[in-house]
């Protein structure tokens, strides 16, 4: 393609380094698609005729056909998927093939390209995280009432509900789904018509070939256009978030799928055993949403440093941009998948859980704030007096509310009767029923907003 300027073909090493067709042929499809709004508007504006317009457009649909049905080839004299699709095109349409490439470059070319195929990534993406919040709040509605241990630092802290828990993480996936989202309006502008770097003197209509691929605008700097890959950062920057919030969903069922814990049962279909182990029901696909997180961060870092410091316009080290977005987007649907899948095949053991929750004092909070708001002792006292009782029902060995009252009179006469009203799991669950909070009311209320914003039949 560019032999006229070099007396001597590229040696096999230039020619392996500066091939991308082995990962970049998964542009295929935009590729032809920006190729078909481009000649239109070629033809359109009589840039070339409507007939050789009209004879591209249907070269290109049967290469779009071919490489449907057998695959896009791999010749990396070629170098790309977009002079492989030219040469193709050129074999089964003759010369009138080198017209499509009019008034455009590679440049302009491969950043349009790739912003139709994050664009379609992002899309993907939204439908996976819809899916999980879906299984999610599913499984929240189911148990809304279902207590559980909160935790911090993986200490008992408070009974919650597990609606509540399992809630906490369709709002982590509402977030992510925004980002996602604005990374999407970011990149809603059209490469096509920069050329290389500076524009084109031909008479194009960039407005068109924008509406024609779904974009809002064209870009508004040619340099710019040909040489950020900024949006593909904000697609790595919102999958990273996504991948860890899965991770953290990830450990905590591979901690309660644990025998010590024993909250939880994962389906068979996304589990596995061992080689030696008859006994072993592992939690292999959580393990591998745990890992690919790292995977996917480091996607992020990749890209990161493959554009520090580039100057205007386009360097070749920008080839290198795709594989990370190509394996992290791989990794996110393969997690999202699989997560979705879990959340909604698991079986809990409620029963497990709320004995968990009347373990570990865990109602000790609600202890202090009954001295406050009963008997009117500032809130760091009545902590002090909570901390004795507990120390107390240990010694015992026993829960905080299975002392006596003549026990919790010894620490402070001014407990009563009523305060095992409040010492309940039930009890402290129900009191936290402020908005946001872990009541099965409140739970409830969250999960059928959920369900209207999914557009989920009651």
């Amino acid at each position: 393609m560019w032999g006229g300027r070099f007396a001597h073909g590229p040696s096999a090493i230039m020619r392996e380094i500066n091939a991308s067709i082995p990962f970049d042929k998964a542009l295929w499809r935009q590729d032809i698609m920006a190729s078909k709004a481009h000649v239109a508007m070629l033809g359109a504006k009589g840039i070339v005729t409507s007939e050789d317009a009209a004879l591209i457009a249907a070269g290109l649909d049967r290469v779009a056909a071919e490489f449907e049905a057998d695959g896009v080839p791999e010749d990396w004299a070629l170098e790309d998927i977009h002079m492989t699709v030219e040469h193709r095109l050129a074999e089964l349409i003759g010369p009138v093939a080198g017209r499509l490439h009019t008034a455009r470059s590679r440049n302009d070319q491969v950043a349009t390209d790739f912003r139709l195929w994050v664009r379609d990534a992002i899309d993907d993406a939204d439908r996976g995280l819809m899916a999980l919040q879906t299984a999610l709040v599913t499984r929240a509605g189911e148990h809304a009432d279902s207590i559980m241990p909160g935790f911090t630092h993986l200490q008992t802290a408070q009974p919650v509900t597990l609606g509540h828990h399992l809630m906490a993480y369709y709002e982590m996936c509402d977030r992510d789904r925004s980002r996602f989202a604005a990374a999407r309006a970011r990149l809603d502008e059209c490469p096509l018509g920069s050329a290389a770097l500076a524009g084109t003197g031909f008479p194009i209509d960039r407005d068109a070939t924008a509406r024609a691929l779904g974009f809002a605008r064209p870009t508004a700097n040619s340099l710019d256009a040909v040489s950020d890959r900024d949006f593909a950062l904000d697609y790595l920057a919102a999958a990273s978030q996504c991948a860890l919030h899965l991770s953290r969903l990830a450990e905590e069922l591979i901690l309660w799928a644990s025998q010590p814990f024993g909250f939880i049962a994962l389906p068979d279909a996304l589990s596995t055993g061992s080689s030696i182990m008859p006994q072993k029901k592992n939690p292999d696909a959580a393990e591998l949403v745990r890992g690919h997180a790292g995977r996917i961060v480091g996607c992020q870092m990749a890209l990161t440093m493959t554009m520090k410091g580039l100057p205007l316009a386009y360097s070749k080290d920008m080839q290198d941009d795709k594989p990370p977005v190509f394996e992290a987007a791989g990794l996110l649907a393969l997690s999202l998948a699989a997560m979705a899948g879990m959340i909604d095949g698991a079986r809990f053991d409620t029963g497990r859980m709320r004995q968990a929750a009347e373990m570990g004092h865990a109602t000790a909070t609600d202890l202090a704030d009954w001295l406050v708001s009963e008997a009117g002792l500032p809130f760091r006292e009545a902590h002090h007096i909570t901390g004795q009782a507990v120390r107390r029902a240990e010694e015992q060995g026993v829960a905080l509310d299975q002392l006596t009252l003549a026990t919790l009179q010894e620490i402070d006469p001014r407990i009563n009767e009523r305060v095992f009203a409040a010492l309940s799991v039930d009890a402290s669950v129900a009191a936290r029923d402020c908005y946001g909070g872990t009541a099965p009311r409140q739970v409830r209320d969250r999960v059928a907003e959920a369900r209207t914003k999914l557009e989920i039949e009651p």
